[in-house]
């Protein structure tokens, strides 16, 4: 099995080469002993500070790169999506990165079967900071039902198998932040698409997104939301505008395992210098449980 995993990236060599080494870091065989391959697709904006020669450095991994001008995230992930030739494809930002190495082993596990779709958990991390953990986004077992009451799987961790996209469409650009969300509405709740939820942290999010840096922005990406159920002639549950932003609150109280803040020091210390503080006792990647 080929897993694509496709990441877009404008001027963003601060954290892409953190990134692109968490892709390299994965192992190639999966926790049940399948051996599979992995292909990068970096679709760059035109950055002028040295992002391309960051992807260009990691040839076993980094498949596809291209370097052009974009309308935005959105159409670089169609772009990405355009030139993958995995069996499987997911997405990472630029700023975010899988921390354990069996992460995509896990995703090649759960393809094995006739699964449609999978999704797993995501660790919310402090953006200067990444060793300091700010939230956790837990990943439930998949029921269409809840969708209606604003739910939505953990995006950074959705991989859906390629034909999928080519079946029932890529990203629209038309909605903005709900862009992703709309898809997973559009492949899971009106297409019915199977999936399967990894009780398991796979990616740690640099937090600061821009649909939640103001007010203002909150109640646009809220009317995004509203108008993804539109487009796809459906109707979401009443107080579905109040249950989606609300289900947010509780990730900001629950930890992590001590082990999963283990892997992710040991990551980041193997990563960014030498200097970064470890934490004593780490190594136990692979090892943690969310």
């Amino acid at each position: 099995m080929k897993v694509s995993v496709i990441t877009t990236v404008r001027n963003g060599a601060a954290t892409l080469a953190t990134c692109l080494e968490s892709v390299a870091f994965q192992l190639r065989r999966s926790p049940r002993g399948q051996e599979f391959e992995i292909e990068h697709v970096v679709v760059d904006g035109l950055s002028t500070d040295g992002s391309v020669e960051l992807a260009r450095a990691y040839p076993a991994t980094v498949r596809q790169l291209v370097s052009e001008p974009d309308r935005g995230i959105y159409d670089g992930m169609n772009k990405g999506l355009a030139l993958a030739t995995g069996e499987v494809a997911g997405f990472l930002n630029a700023d975010d990165f899988f921390f354990r190495p069996d992460a995509l082993g896990q995703v090649v596990d759960v393809f094995s079967g006739d699964t449609d779709t999978c999704y797993g958990q995501v660790l919310g991390v402090d953006p200067g900071r990444p060793e300091r953990i700010r939230r956790v986004w837990p990943a439930v077992p998949y029921r269409r039902s809840r969708f209606r009451f604003g739910w939505m799987p953990p995006h950074p961790t959705f991989f859906a198998r390629l034909e999928a996209y080519r079946r029932f469409g890529f990203l629209r650009l038309d909605l903005g932040s709900a862009a992703d969300y709309e898809l997973m509405l559009r492949f899971l709740y009106r297409h019915r698409l199977s999936s399967r939820c990894v009780p398991d942290l796979w990616i740690a999010m640099r937090l600061g997104g821009v649909s939640n840096a103001t007010f203002g922005n909150r109640l646009r990406s809220n009317s995004f939301d509203r108008k993804a159920w539109k487009v796809n002639g459906l109707d979401p549950f009443p107080g579905f505008r109040i249950l989606k932003p609300a289900r947010k609150v509780p990730q900001f109280w629950r930890r992590p395992s001590r082990l999963v803040e283990r892997d992710l020091v040991s990551f980041l210390h193997r990563t960014l210098s030498p200097s970064f503080p470890a934490v004593p006792g780490s190594g136990s990647a692979g090892q943690s449980s969310g």
